[in-house]
């Protein structure tokens, strides 16, 4: 199973390819995608982003997550976050957010099981 492009990006709208919704956030993996719901972790933009964003991203089977931090990377990426997904022998890229989409489709065009999460506002 590929991972779904990301068809389009701007300020507080995703789109995935083959997924009618539009996203504010978003989680995507191989074969699918979903709303990231920042409320389900208790997350913000300082600490940020939590291992427990990444659990269900990670148990999909992945080789590399993308991390999109927002267009202006106001929202923090903790050491503790890196080295969980270094940890379970995950590669890691933390990025501006239209830069980590950009990174994102070209791991998938490639065939990597790529994941991500993506905050697509400040």
């Amino acid at each position: 199973m590929s991972s779904p492009e990301i068809a389009s990006l701007s300020w507080g709208q995703m789109k995935v390819k083959g997924c009618s919704t539009t996203y504010k956030d978003c989680k995507v993996w191989p074969g699918g995608s979903r709303t990231w719901d920042w409320r389900e972790t208790g997350t913000n933009h300082s600490p940020g982003v939590q291992p427990a964003d990444l659990e269900e991203v990670v148990k999909k089977g992945v080789q590399t997550v993308v991390i999109g931090r927002g267009m202006s990377e106001a929202l923090q990426v903790p050491p503790s976050t890196v080295n969980y997904l270094k940890k379970n022998g995950i590669d890691v890229l933390v990025l501006q957010t239209e830069k980590a989409v950009a990174e994102y489709n070209a791991l998938a065009a490639q065939g990597v099981r790529v994941g991500g999460v993506f905050h697509s506002t400040c």
